[in-house]
């Protein structure tokens, strides 16, 4: 699918547009699409490069004796960012979709790994792509066990949204009827793997709780609206991060942004790093965002009648606490004054791992780029344990790529001839556990230090707690037994005690709530105190649930857009 629909700033004319958009990423490009399609005149405005499907995917076809250091990084790379090089599928194939840690200076007073992706598309083209939906646990547990800020919102609000979203995106999973993870519109999963297979018979028998197919965003079966996307199937390559050449797996690159293109409702400004919503004191609402330009540091103004923040978390909240007026001195529609406060992650310290014997008449398909997960089976409903919240555990099982009773060479006749026999099975689990919004974890603006274009650097607040090492200790446990039930030996397992922040699922600061005294969004994602602005990516999340917040995101996304779009015919404006 072609499009057109580049700009820069010398060649945009018009500066006035019917909605705005902040970021290009997942939420963005969402956002992006859903109001192209309803004839709104869209700006999405990208601090980061031009990237276009396919074209600019460099490392896609490569194999890896063509890479430059054959896919590790060097010690002199690493040694300069430390950061990014941490981060979970980084490698010389698809470091040119992260920026360096030198780029974009922020001040951790507490440890908190930041990683980020500047380019049309965003962090989408480098994302996860697990889709598990909410169930109505998570959203009623935080007021329910009183450990946080009640929802405005259930499932069933969103409901219709996920299956709006996956039909379109394209998820495979399977219908497993189980309460922690609502089934959705599914295409065929990737079949688990006979040891995935046994290991969910036995905690099944022996526990009670569900190993499933995750749900993931790739396409198995592609469907007409994908191929109306110019999207194809899924070919288990498992080099999704260096961008998909067949769109198998969903991408605002590849997905939302050309569609919306070819709306001709569309525009994309690239290389614009935004400053702040500009909020207007007598028409007592935002008109616009101020923006620099990334290269010439010169300012520019574009106008809107809604504006929808999609810049990702944490420059979410940088922005919107930068955006002051006489109105709004504290940030823009922070009367309560917590917005930047009750910053929160997905905990992933633990993991496990160990050996299965038998099984060695069976093999993989392909490169499966999925995992199968144990549903949450922690506190659903009910408080059930000594710490809240609970955790989705992913996990998977694999061959060694030969059999090392037969050889310890790695180069040569016998190496080649000891990889006609795979080894044994492997397991693994790792956890994704819920943490707990709390007021002292925040973020907020330094009062004294700037950043390349002059805005202030964000600080970082944020830390583990109590409950944090309790939901670990508990996962490592209770995988432990299963395994062993499992009948897997030379068991390792860790609580690796890694920042915050490179589970790289950063929420909150700009909740939603029912009261504008503990909040700054309503059930719509739209700010209680300035109706035109539209909060949509992680930033609105009140918790953080046990499940990956993507297809949440995206979901809440076009039902915003719905509301909004509605709201502004209605009224032909939004007061």
């Amino acid at each position: 699918m072609s499009t057109n629909y580049y700009y820069t700033n010398e060649t945009i004319k018009i500066k006035s547009y019917q909605a705005i958009v902040v970021g290009s990423g997942i939420s963005g490009g969402w956002a992006a699409k859903e109001l192209c399609e309803k004839g709104i005149k869209t700006l999405v405005i990208e601090r980061g490069r031009k990237v276009e499907h396919n074209k600019d995917y460099p490392t896609a076809q490569l194999a890896p004796w063509e890479l430059k250091h054959r896919g590790p990084i060097t010690t002199k790379f690493k040694k300069e960012n430390p950061l990014i090089t941490k981060s979970a599928g980084f490698g010389e194939d698809n470091a040119h979709f992260f920026i360096e840690d030198a780029v974009q200076p922020y001040i951790q007073e507490k440890p908190f790994d930041w990683i980020r992706g500047y380019q049309v598309g965003g962090k989408s083209i480098i994302w996860g792509r697990a889709c598990q939906r909410w169930s109505d646990h998570e959203f009623s547990a935080p007021a329910k066990f009183n450990y946080g800020l009640d929802w405005p919102i259930r499932y069933k609000d969103v409901e219709a949204w996920y299956t709006h979203v996956e039909k379109f995106i394209g998820v495979c999973g399977n219908a497993d009827g189980i309460e922690a993870m609502p089934d959705g519109h599914f295409m065929k999963p990737f079949d688990l793997t006979i040891v995935e297979e046994h290991i969910k018979e036995v905690i099944a028998k022996q526990f009670n709780r569900n190993l499933v197919h995750a749900r993931w965003a790739h396409i198995t079966e592609p469907q007409p609206i994908h191929l109306q996307q110019g999207r194809g199937q899924c070919q288990a390559r498992n080099l999704c991060m260096r961008g998909c050449p067949f769109g198998g797996y969903f991408s605002s690159l590849s997905s939302t942004l050309p569609w919306a293109g070819n709306t001709g409702n569309l525009s994309i400004l690239t290389d614009a790093v935004v400053h702040s919503v500009i909020y207007d004191e007598s028409k007592q609402k935002a008109i616009g965002v101020k923006v620099i330009d990334a290269h010439s540091k010169v300012t520019y103004e574009y106008y809107a009648d809604i504006i929808f923040m999609n810049a990702s978390a944490l420059n979410t909240n940088l922005i919107l606490l930068n955006s002051t007026s006489k109105r709004f001195p504290n940030g823009l529609g922070n009367d309560s004054g917590v917005l930047g406060k009750y910053i929160c992650h997905h905990n992933y310290r633990a993991s496990v791992w160990g050996v299965v014997d038998g099984f060695e008449d069976s093999y993989v398909y392909g490169r499966n780029p999925t995992d199968s997960i144990i549903a949450n089976y922690r506190n659903l409903g009910k408080q059930e344990t000594d710490f809240k919240g609970g955790y989705t555990t992913f996990m998977g099982a694999y061959r060694q790529r030969l059999d090392e009773t037969t050889t310890k060479e790695t180069i040569g006749a016998d190496f080649k001839d000891a990889m006609e026999i795979p080894g044994k099975w492997h397991v693994y689990a790792y956890m994704q556990g819920e943490t707990i919004p709390k007021k002292e974890n925040h973020v907020r603006l330094s009062k004294d230090q700037k950043d390349p274009y002059g805005l202030p650097l964000l600080i970082t607040s944020v830390g583990y707690d109590d409950n944090d090492d309790k939901l670990t200790a508990d996962f490592l446990t209770e995988t432990k037994k299963m395994f062993e039930a499992a009948g897997v030996y030379e068991m390792g397992f860790v609580d690796n005690h890694q920042a915050p922040g490179l589970d790289i699922h950063e929420m909150g600061g700009c909740r939603m709530g029912k009261d504008p005294k503990d909040s700054i969004l309503n059930e719509y994602n739209q700010m209680h105190l300035c109706k035109n602005v539209f909060v949509t990516d992680g930033a609105c999340m009140t918790s953080t649930g046990n499940q990956s917040p993507s297809i949440l995101y995206m979901a809440l996304t076009a039902r915003a857009v719905d509301y909004a779009v509605k709201q502004l015919h209605q009224s032909n404006s939004l007061m």
